[in-house]
């Protein structure tokens, strides 16, 4: 009785074993495709390893790709430049409008599908308060999001806001989707205070 137990958990080990492993090859097989998903798409791009001293950068739709997370988990086409003068302080309110681009599903199905709040601009603008991600409302965008701010800065009335293309791996993405494994082009403008659809109240 007692031999047949131990081999009954024995097996039950072992299978939990398989199924870590299987587990752990599925993700490196996701990781691999995100790499090439990401690859793919930068390599239409010049790419510019590091982010440059003075942190001026080229602007523009023809800008490079700039790579301003170490690792390689996020890169930065700017489009419209902020005031570097006016880089957001910790806690502070930031408002913006986005869409976005699964980069897997292009990469695997050529087709380009877009989402996000940015073409309703009578709906309210997301928030984050900048660099505080002990806050639920800040820290479900992840950390890719926030990272242009320090470098570039927010624009002026909101007229003419900030606005970068940011390629996010899923690592940096929205923290409830990290597990899926999709890297996402953003584009995305940044407000120093809510613009249209609404009140601060």
């Amino acid at each position: 009785m007692k031999l047949r137990l131990l081999s009954i958990l024995m097996g039950g080990v072992a299978v939990l074993s398989l199924v870590s492993c299987e587990n752990k090859e599925n993700y490196a097989d996701l990781l691999r495709e995100e790499r090439r998903a990401c690859n793919s798409y930068l390599a239409g791009y010049e790419i510019v390893d590091e982010v440059p001293a003075d942190t001026v950068f080229e602007v523009g739709p023809d800008a490079p790709f700039y790579r301003i997370d170490p690792e390689g988990n996020v890169y930065m086409q700017v489009l419209v430049a902020g005031d570097k003068s006016k880089r957001p302080v910790d806690n502070q309110p930031v408002y913006f409008r986005f869409m976005r681009l699964d980069l897997g599903y292009l990469y695997t199905d050529g087709e380009e599908y877009w989402e996000g709040n940015a073409e309703n601009m009578l709906a309210d603008p997301t928030q984050f308060l900048y660099n505080n991600y002990t806050v639920s409302s800040s820290s479900m965008y992840g950390y890719g999001i926030q990272m242009p701010l320090a470098l570039i800065g927010l624009g002026g009335d909101g007229q003419y806001p900030t606005k970068v293309n940011l390629l996010v791996k899923s690592q940096y993405g929205f923290t409830d989707e990290i597990s899926e494994v999709v890297p996402y082009l953003y584009t995305i403008s940044y407000y120093p205070s809510m613009i249209g659809g609404g009140s601060e109240d």
